[in-house]
């Protein structure tokens, strides 16, 4: 009896640890492959496990230093990755610097383009004529602007002017600062063993002139130049009074649009704009606009034009502040005939 139940328990127990081992996780599968075959031919377990030979568990130190390298490769991993980046990001830095040095480069080798604009008020006004062009430096640094008040002129003997006008053909433009009349060739004014030829009038409102302090409602610059492009300008001051001809020829031939030109098909004559008496100052300065050039002889004469009130509300309705203020004398000198 004994006997028969010997191998039967036996036979339980090899089948249950063979069960055992198959569900334990911390029995790697080559071992449960040698409980098994022990559950079969025993034989042929022994001679399995002789040949492949059972999977060694790391310890506790080799597994840390396994740990260890996995966590050096990775560090290594990710320097690379961020060197990589910071060269990219370095290559792109220098390269957009080059990029702006070359856009730099480029735009400072383009000629530079100044603003022509400028009025009589604001930003664009006479205080800042000289900062808005270097080509009109001289609006605000030179030392014979115009127009200036007139005051202790040296009376001396001047010769007469000589006026060579005609009736002329002209044309009328309201050019955004002022009516400018452009006159046909052929009117000359003669002075200081010089010949000026009238190229074209214009008028201000107020006078730019003032003499000994005073100032008239409006004033016409008659602009002149020689053969070799010398400017003599003569400013005929205008007050109350009687209807002037000449101005009434232009204002019934003015431009029904700003910047528009009228070119009438009748003449005035310019002669018909000068006063009776022709006493007048004189002295050097410039151009009351931009660019300011100077080396321009002025002539104004002493006796005022007369123009109606009418006339002159018309013009003041186009333009009632065209004038640039009073400029330093700089102690140049002024002659005034007897």
């Amino acid at each position: 009896m004994r006997a028969f139940f010997l191998p039967l328990l036996a036979s339980c127990c090899v089948i249950s640890a063979a069960s055992g081992a198959a569900s334990d996780p911390l029995i790697s599968p080559s071992m449960k492959t040698g409980v098994g075959g022990a559950a079969g031919v025993g034989s042929s377990a022994a001679a399995g496990a002789s040949a492949s030979g059972p999977a060694r568990k790391l310890s506790q130190r080799e597994q840390e230093a396994q740990a260890e390298a996995d966590l050096s490769a990775k560090i290594q991993e990710r320097l690379a990755i961020m060197r990589a980046n910071q060269a990219a990001r370095v290559a792109a830095a220098a390269k957009a610097k080059k990029d702006a040095a070359a856009h730099a480069a480029k735009e400072a080798a383009k000629p530079k383009v100044y603003s022509n604009v400028w009025s009589y008020e604001g930003e664009n006004g006479p205080a800042n004529w000289g900062t808005i062009n270097p080509a009109w430096a001289k609006c605000g640094t030179g030392n014979r602007q115009s127009p200036i008040d007139i005051r202790d002129g040296m009376k001396v003997e001047l010769e007469q002017i000589g006026f060579d006008y005609h009736p002329s053909s002209f044309n009328v433009t309201d050019n955004g600062k002022t009516v400018q009349v452009m006159v046909g060739s052929g009117n000359f004014l003669n002075v200081g063993n010089r010949m000026y030829e009238l190229v074209q009038f214009h008028f201000h409102r107020p006078s730019e002139e003032r003499i000994n302090g005073k100032g008239y409602e409006m004033v016409v610059h008659l602009v002149h130049k020689d053969a070799e492009g010398h400017i003599a300008m003569l400013a005929l001051l205008l007050e109350r009074g009687k209807p002037q001809p000449v101005i009434q020829t232009v204002w019934n031939n003015l431009p029904l649009e700003k910047y528009d030109t009228a070119a009438p098909s009748t003449v005035l004559d310019p002669l018909e704009l000068l006063p009776a008496r022709r006493d007048y100052y004189t002295f050097m300065g410039s151009m009351t606009t931009p660019p300011c050039q100077e080396g321009v002889l002025w002539i104004v004469m002493k006796e005022p034009v007369q123009a109606s009130p009418q006339q002159m509300a018309l013009f003041s309705r186009l333009y009632p502040l065209n004038a640039r203020p009073v400029q330093p004398g700089s102690g140049r000198i002024i002659k005034e005939s007897n």
